[in-house]
């Protein structure tokens, strides 16, 4: 990390702390993605990837979008399944002094969204839970954007066969599955597909 510029040290501290997201790193008026975040929005959105010196021989690939019109790129993220961290200045770089300090003030996935022109309208926005082993599950469905929380518990030997019920009853935009509940091929098929972005 010495050979990095303060910058960009305090870039990938931030990203090392939100690595499942593409990390929006506001600088100025802009929003910038550096790396392999950076490679990967150019392709998604389109993007010029260029690049910014980073302290090493090599220059950091980059690619931005202006701060006022982040929501758009955001929401075709999200539509694709994909997280995002927005990290914002906390402090005004005319009155910092040194480098100015950063953090991440949100985060953003298909379940947790409350933005209107990503939303259907009618329809629920549910982010899910699931916890438990095969004969003891508990099952937590919430919609950020309409402040509804659901949940239940399901116990037998069919409680798998229940959950995949209940999923399909709710069809959640994201999944949130606890460690060592058991995964099965019924469980990931239906998943896929009705496009429902797992996280495990």
């Amino acid at each position: 990390m010495e050979d990095f510029t303060p910058m960009m040290r305090q870039y990938l501290e931030i990203k090392e702390q939100n690595k499942d997201a593409l990390l929006f790193y506001r600088l100025g008026d802009f929003y910038e993605l550096f790396f392999e975040d950076a490679e990967k929005a150019s392709k998604l959105l389109d993007l010029v990837l260029t690049g910014r010196d980073c302290g090493r021989e090599e220059r950091a690939p980059m690619c931005g979008i202006p701060y006022h019109s982040a929501e758009s790129y955001i929401n075709r993220l999200i539509s694709m399944g994909i997280k995002v961290a927005i990290c914002e200045q906390m402090e005004d770089p005319a009155t910092a002094k040194g480098l100015v300090r950063r953090a991440v003030v949100r985060r953003i996935t298909p379940g947790t969204t409350v933005d209107g022109q990503i939303l259907e309208e009618g329809k629920n926005n549910y982010i899910a839970a699931v916890y438990g082993r095969k004969d003891a599950v508990g099952l937590c469905f919430a919609d950020v954007s309409a402040g509804v929380l659901k949940a239940t518990s399901l116990k037998g030997a069919d409680a798998p066969a229940k959950v995949l019920d209940e999923l399909a009853a709710f069809l959640p935009k994201e999944l949130l599955v606890c460690e060592g509940y058991p995964v099965n091929k019924a469980f990931t098929e239906f998943a896929a597909e009705q496009k429902i972005f797992v996280q495990h």
